[in-house]
This record gives structure tokens, sequence and C-alpha cells, in this order.
């Protein structure tokens, strides 16, 4: 999921520039990410140097970067870089809200996981 502030969309942008990003789905075609493309809500299933990468403009109920911000918990992951992930109960309803059959397999070992670790709150 990333901000889809036109500054942060430039920074993004860059960023991908250097990973050499393109969509997976045509690996021949090798078709780069614009700008336009990521201020949208949609998928971006993309190819980098780093390896699969998965961006999202917007997800259930059309919750965007800004909406989830404050379901989110900050990890750090070395060298002084943290990144922020989205909390277990958010991940929760959200695969609830998707449906699909790997998200419901999923369920009862996030909803166990957050029973020990807290009280579950439905957003």
């Amino acid at each position: 999921m990333h901000s889809r502030e036109p500054e942060n969309l430039e920074r993004l942008l860059s960023a991908l520039n250097d990973l050499g990003a393109y969509y997976r789905e045509q690996p021949d075609r090798k078709l780069t990410p614009e700008l336009a493309h990521l201020a949208g809500p949609g998928h971006h299933p993309l190819m980098t140097l780093a390896g699969p990468l998965d961006l999202l403009g917007a997800v259930t109920r059309g919750r965007g970067y800004e909406e989830l911000l404050p379901c989110t918990d900050e990890l750090d992951v070395g060298d002084g870089l943290r990144v922020k992930v989205l909390d277990l109960a958010m991940i929760i309803t959200l695969k609830e809200e998707l449906g699909g059959a790997k998200d419901l397999a999923a369920l009862p070992v996030l909803r166990r996981t957050l029973e020990e670790r807290g009280p579950y709150t439905v957003r």
C-alpha cells in the first residue's frame, strides 16, 4: 500500500525505476509503471531486481494509505530502517471482507494469534 500523494508518487516512481520495475503479467513487454498508474486505486503486480513487489492503491471499501495508517504498527527491519505494517486486527478485517479461499483459510490462525496478543476489534 502506498500513499498516492503527488510528492510520494514521484519518490515511489524514482525508486521503482532504480529497481528496474516492470509489470509481471507481460514480462516479454517489460511495461513500466507511470505516475498515472500509481495514482489510481488499483493493484500493481511488479517484478524488480530485488524480486516480486505488489503495490496497492486501495483495498476493500476503498481504503487507501491514509485510511489504513491508524491501523499500522511500526517495525524496525534493521540498519535503522522502519516500516509500517498493518496491525493484526485490520488484517483479519480485510481477509474477512475479501472472503477468498486463502483468506478464509488463514483466519483461524490469525484470530487465535490475536486472542493470545489481546482483544479483537472490528474496524
